[in-house]
């Protein structure tokens, strides 16, 4: 069973809501607004890239 944890930077009930998952090689990451929905899931390595890359603007639309 996974577990998941809403991020402490989410807006509230009806915001931009983000939870996490992690086991021992992955990490999981879906919209709580949608859990049934599509997820990520990402090696360590990759999961660190991404976060520096959200952080940086590079995937600012």
């Amino acid at each position: 069973m996974i577990h998941w944890r809403k991020s402490s930077h989410s807006m509230g009930d009806h915001g931009e809501c983000v939870e996490v998952s992690t086991n021992t090689r992955t990490l999981f990451v879906r919209d709580s607004k949608a859990p049934e929905g599509a997820r990520l899931a990402l090696g360590s390595e990759a999961w660190v890239d991404l976060v520096r890359r959200v952080k940086s603007g590079a995937l600012d639309l």
